[in-house]
């Protein structure tokens, strides 16, 4: 059997006990709970990729091996014996999957965040990084389907800091370091009605382009 609510709650309480921010606690909630495939990832160590590649390309924010992955709706058992043969690993989740991600200028999103919320959208999840970047988790395909949606809408032309991620990207989780600079965090948490069916991209593209567009600082 997979997680349940209580599971997840008593999970954390021994945590707390422990030692709370494990990578164990955060894998078991990301695929028990919200029911993502999570992937061990490396992490920049004194400026360094712990890969061992001295030329990587993303130090700190690849996966350790393609395909090694702990899967949705994995057991606690099943993830804490996968966890453990990554010890210390970043916890990174593939896009394209459940989710793409729509990245824009931290500022930009926090403001975009606000009047989305006011307009009572639906809205997934919302995370931030240390390097000032906003991802808005939204429904798998968009990445896909950006180019023509932004045409639509009229700001293909704009050259707006925006861009789509989907099939084949990685993203750090929260709390997990991005690359040496610090936590990624969430600024809007996963709940259990928009994480694993997040909103139409077409549903925020409008208000994230427009902010965008109006940004301080923009040519």
């Amino acid at each position: 059997m997979g997680f349940t609510i209580g599971g997840i709650r008593e999970m954390r309480s021994g945590s707390r006990r422990r030692g709370r921010g494990t990578e164990f606690t955060t894998v078991a909630e990301y695929t028990g709970l919200w029911g993502w495939d999570v992937a061990p990832g490396a992490r920049a160590l004194a400026g360094r990729c712990s890969c061992g590649a001295a030329e990587c390309q993303a130090p700190g924010a690849h996966p350790l091996e393609p395909g090694l992955e702990v899967p949705a709706g994995a057991t606690l058992d099943d993830a804490a014996r996968a966890w453990s043969e990554t010890p210390g690993a970043a916890v990174l989740l593939p896009v394209g999957r459940t989710f793409d991600i729509i990245d824009v200028a931290e500022p930009a999103g926090c403001r975009a965040l606000v009047r989305l919320e006011r307009m009572g959208l639906p809205l997934g999840p919302v995370a931030v990084t240390p390097t000032g970047r906003a991802y808005f988790f939204v429904a798998p395909g968009a990445a896909a389907e950006l180019p023509n949606l932004l045409y639509r809408m009229g700001w293909d032309d704009a050259g707006l800091d925006l861009r789509c991620l989907g099939a084949g990207d990685h993203v750090t989780a929260p709390p997990s370091d991005l690359g040496g600079h610090g936590p990624v965090r969430w600024l809007r948490p996963p709940a259990l009605d928009t994480a694993a069916d997040p909103p139409q991209a077409r549903l925020l593209l409008g208000t994230l382009a427009y902010v965008c567009h109006r940004s301080p600082g923009r040519d």
